[in-house]
C-alpha cells in the first residue's frame, strides 16, 4: 500500500485545486475549466468582499473578474445555479443527472393543495410577460413552505408569499432557471428558453440509485483531490448511510476508479481518482514560487474541516453565523494561504471604497517576515482590483493565535 507524507498530501490538493505553483486556470474559461473539473462550487448570497462563488475562482483563477461567472451564468449559459452540495452552481451538463430531485419535487408538491393551479397560472404569465421575481408576479396571498425544501423532503416552516413559494417550486422542479440575479433579488423564465433542448429533454444517465450516490461520491472526490471514507460535510447533499457509503468505497476501488493510499502518521486511508496519480507524483518533487491566496469559507478544498485539520493542522470555523460576542475571529474570516501551508485567517472589510484588513491572525508557527508581508500586500492588492475598491498599503497589525 503506498504510503506519501503530509507534505506531498498537501502539495497534491493545492495542485489539483490550482492552488499551488503557477496558475493553470485562466480567465473566464478557467472559471468554467474549474467548475466543470469540482463538478460544483457552493453559492452564499452574503456579499462583504466577494461571494462564496466568486471568492472560490479569484483564488485560483489567474485574471478572474466577477463578471466572467455572471456571463458564464446568465449569458452563455454554461452553467446553472441548482442544489448540489446546498445552493450550489454546476456545469449546465450535468442537468440530467439530478432529475431524480426534480421528480421528487413535483411529487412533493403534490401535498400542497391549490399548488398546481398556481404553478400554471405563473408559467403562464411568464410565458407572456417574461422573467419575474416574486416581487413582480400577480400572485397574492400565502403558501405554508420551507425556504430550503429542494429536495430534502423537509415541507414544514411559516407561511410565505405564495408568489416567492411557486417560483421556488417550479425552479426546483427544473420548469424554471434562474434568468439572472440583481443582488440576491433572484429573477426566473421558462427552463425551455434557456437550457437547450437536448440537455433539458435528455433523460437520466444513471436511474439506478446506487450508480448514482457512486458518480456523486466519485464527484465530490475529484473536487476535494483527497478524501477518506468517513462522515464527512463533503458528501452533503448525497442521501447515504455509513453502510452505503462502504459499499460505494469498495465498489469504486474495484472498478479502478479510485486509488486507496495512507498518509505518514495518520491511520485512516485516503483516496484519490485513478486519474490523478501522476499528479500525486509531481506532487512529491513540487516547488512553489511563494504564492499567496485568500480562500472562500465554503471554497471546496475546505469541505472536510476534519480533514484539514489532519493534513494542514488547521482548524477553520466560519464564524458568520456565530454571535458576536462569542467569536474568536471575526465576520467574514477568509484562511490565507501561503506555498504549501495554512498559515492564518484575514478579515478584508470595504471602508469608504477602500479595501482594508480588518484583522490578521498568524497561527503559532508562522511568523511574520519581510517575504511574507510582500506576498501579503501584493495579494491585498490583486483583492482590491477582484472588488472594485482601492488598497493603500500600509503596515499589517496582526495577532498571533
Amino acid at each position: 500500500m503506498q504510503t506519501i507524507t503530509v507534505q506531498q498530501a498537501r502539495r497534491f490538493i493545492l495542485l489539483k485545486q490550482g492552488l499551488y505553483g503557477e496558475y493553470f486556470f485562466h480567465k473566464k474559461q478557467g472559471a468554467l475549466d474549474y467548475i466543470m473539473q469540482a463538478g460544483c462550487i457552493q453559492y452564499d448570497p452574503i456579499d462583504v468582499v466577494g461571494r462564496n462563488a466568486e471568492l472560490t475562482l479569484q483564488s485560483r483563477v489567474k485574471n478572474f473578474q466577477k463578471k466572467d461567472l455572471y456571463h458564464l451564468l446568465y449569458k452563455d449559459r454554461k452553467l446553472a445555479d441548482y442544489f448540489d452540495k446546498e445552493l450550489s452552481i454546476i456545469p449546465i451538463q450535468d442537468w440530467p443527472y439530478f432529475q431524480r430531485y426534480r421528480d421528487l419535487c413535483k411529487k412533493n408538491g403534490k401535498r400542497f393543495d391549490g399548488l398546481d393551479e398556481i404553478s400554471l397560472q405563473a408559467k403562464e404569465y411568464i410565458c407572456k410577460h417574461g422573467p419575474v421575481s416574486s416581487a413582480s408576479l400577480p400572485i397574492e396571498g400565502n403558501i405554508q413552505w420551507h425556504s430550503s425544501i429542494h429536495w430534502s423532503g423537509d415541507w414544514g416552516g411559516k407561511p410565505v408569499k405564495a408568489s416567492r413559494s411557486v417560483l421556488e417550486q417550479l425552479y426546483t422542479t427544473g420548469e424554471l432557471v434562474i434568468h439572472h440575479k440583481e443582488g440576491t433579488r433572484k429573477y426566473y423564465d421558462l427552463s425551455e428558453k434557456h437550457i437547450p433542448k437536448e440537455i433539458l429533454q435528455a433523460e437520466d444517465p444513471l436511474p439506478d440509485d446506487f450508480d448514482h450516490v457512486k458518480w456523486r461520491v466519485l464527484r465530490r472526490i475529484g473536487a476535494v483531490g483527497l478524501l477518506w471514507n468517513k462522515n464527512s460535510t463533503a458528501f452533503l447533499g448525497i442521501n447515504m448511510d455509513t453502510e452505503t457509503r462502504n459499499i460505494v468505497f469498495a465498489a469504486l476501488l474495484q472498478e479502478g476508479k479510485i486509488k486507496e493510499i495512507y498518509v505518514e502518521g495518520i491511520s485512516s486511508a485516503f483516496y484519490l481518482l485513478s486519474s490523478d496519480r501522476e499528479l500525486l507524483e509531481k506532487a512529491e518533487n513540487k516547488t512553489n514560487r511563494n504564492r499567496c491566496e485568500f480562500l472562500a469559507p465554503l471554497d471546496p478544498m475546505l469541505w472536510d474541516r476534519n480533514l484539514i485539520k489532519a493534513l494542514f493542522d488547521f482548524d477553520y470555523t466560519w464564524e458568520i453565523y456565530v454571535p458576536a460576542s462569542k467569536r474568536k475571529y471575526g465576520y467574514y474570516v477568509l484562511p490565507v494561504l501561503y506555498n504549501d501551508r495554512l498559515i492564518g485567517r484575514i478579515e478584508p472589510v470595504i471602508e469608504n471604497n477602500t479595501l482594508i484588513v480588518k484583522g490578521l491572525w498568524l497561527e503559532p508557527e508562522t511568523k511574520m517576515s519581510k517575504k511574507l508581508e510582500h506576498a501579503l500586500q501584493q495579494r491585498l492588492k490583486k483583492f482590491a482590483v477582484f472588488n472594485q475598491y482601492t488598497y493603500i498599503e500600509g503596515n499589517l497589525l496582526y495577532y498571533s493565535r
